[in-house]
């Protein structure tokens, strides 16, 4: 079945609305959507190398336009569910602690969930909440995603057909590591947080 998805995922990459489906999965992915955009970047550019480029930037873009509707999740919505919660809790005094010490890093939190497997959205959402600075979330994020969708495309641009062949060889294992990394970085957020 791994081998099934693969495949009709490395054909859907080469179909003619395929980069509106790699902007669509990026932008979503930073605010809601539990799947990262590399599951479509990849098989993209191991479809078309010469379009690597092109493809990283799709990603980019969107995945930061994604991340400003997190940010606007956590800004607009917070006061309407979530204070609400949190004064019935009696947390209030804890989460503006926690807003405190949030904002004094909070350029590297973006910076270090935009570049790895953690979450995304969980910061772009907590940014919003705190009140991130928007100009140093918005340059933290341009930076950290940047980064990230670049070096994909780089090394698959770069080592295409031995990276496809060990994609292709090793692909349940790769699958098992690729879900431990991003249930462990659902993990860390909620202990973070």
């Amino acid at each position: 079945m791994l081998r099934s998805l693969y495949d009709w995922t490395l054909a859907l990459a080469g179909h003619r609305h395929a980069r509106w489906g790699l902007a669509i999965v990026a932008f979503v992915e930073s605010s809601v959507f539990p799947i990262p955009p590399d599951v479509v970047l990849i098989p993209m550019v191991l479809a078309e190398r010469r379009r690597a480029w092109r493809l990283a930037a799709i990603c980019t873009i969107a995945s930061v336009l994604g991340g400003i509707a997190g940010y606007a999740i956590g800004f607009f919505l917070f006061d309407a569910f979530g204070r609400p919660i949190l004064d019935f809790y009696g947390y209030a005094e804890n989460f503006a602690r926690f807003q405190e010490r949030y904002n004094d890093y909070g350029a590297w939190w973006v910076f270090g969930a935009g570049l790895t497997p953690f979450p995304y959205k969980v910061i772009t959402i907590a940014s919003g909440v705190t009140r991130l600075d928007l100009l140093t979330f918005m340059v933290a994020s341009v930076i950290a995603r940047s980064a990230r969708f670049y070096l994909v495309a780089a090394l698959l641009w770069k080592f295409g057909e031995p990276i496809r062949a060990f994609i292709e060889r090793w692909l349940g294992p790769l699958t098992l590591l690729f879900f431990v990394l991003l249930f462990g970085g659902f993990l860390v957020a909620r202990f973070a947080f």
